[in-house]
């Protein structure tokens, strides 16, 4: 049994360490960095999570003509969520905003609404599946389009202590079709040392559009290390990541704090 998990840990880290290297793509300024693993407010619950990010050595000339230059940005949005069913989650991102970014201060930039599917109580299962669909109004120094829009599969195994989890992420600015939406994935591997703490690799990238994937020197990859812990007060993750290739950020801090209203 020892034998067994230690091999299982082995391949783990060959895991992430692959992560770690294969180029990814490039994407826009975000508010959210955030892997979904299935886990949703209960049924009747609200929720508010609060998302801030700052890209402490970035990207110097925006993504879109007269867009916000990631360099020293200071990112984050409110997402309000309620509990639906044991099935469905609603959730709301008002604002999303801008506290700082260079040549222009402060900004609000839009807001999003989500519905998210999963499989009812993932946590009790080895399989975890589910679906998002966000639906995003952007002002035009966030985004190069007023509407987009986000699709969102979600794939993990709960394996105890060891969660893998896997966002094969699609977005859209409704331009060119199918072969135009944008393949953004994200990937997280979580040790739980308790039932209050874990320790987690993940992974942000964006390959392009799927009728041509960028070049690798334009690509956006970065490998993130992660902290959660959860409380009667409040949960928090935090974590800071690391780019890894020419067109991604060099360094971005994450911190979510989040708690149920009632």
């Amino acid at each position: 049994m020892i034998t067994l998990k230690k091999s299982f840990l082995l391949a783990l880290a060959a895991i992430a360490l692959a992560l770690a290297v294969v180029p990814k793509a490039a994407r826009a300024q975000t508010d959210e960095i955030q892997v979904y693993d299935g886990a949703i407010a209960e049924k009747g619950k609200f929720n508010l999570m609060i998302h801030s990010n700052f890209t402490g050595i970035g990207r110097k000339t925006a993504d879109i003509p007269g867009g916000i230059i990631p360099n020293h940005s200071f990112n984050g949005t409110a997402e309000w969520a309620y509990g639906v069913a044991d099935w469905f989650e609603q959730g709301l991102y008002l604002p999303v905003y801008t506290i700082y970014s260079n040549g222009r201060g402060g900004s609000i930039n839009g807001f999003k609404i989500r519905e998210l599917f999963v499989r009812p109580h993932g946590d009790e299962h080895t399989f975890v599946y589910g679906v998002n669909f966000e639906f995003s109004v952007n002002y035009n120094y966030w985004e190069s389009r007023t509407i987009t829009s986000e699709i969102r599969p979600i794939l993990g195994l709960h394996l105890h202590p060891v969660d893998i989890i896997f966002n094969p992420i699609m977005d859209t600015d409704y331009t060119g079709g199918i072969k135009n939406m944008e393949f953004v994935p994200s990937t997280r591997i979580a040790y739980n040392l308790n039932d209050k703490w874990a320790v987690a690799a993940e992974e942000y990238a964006g390959l392009g559009p799927f009728r041509q994937f960028l070049p690798g020197n334009e690509q956006f990859h970065e490998v993130w290390a992660v902290m959660d812990h959860s409380s009667k007060i409040v949960d928090i993750e935090a974590g800071v990541g690391v780019g890894v290739t020419p067109g991604a950020d060099k360094l971005t801090f994450k911190l979510m704090l989040s708690r149920d209203l009632n």
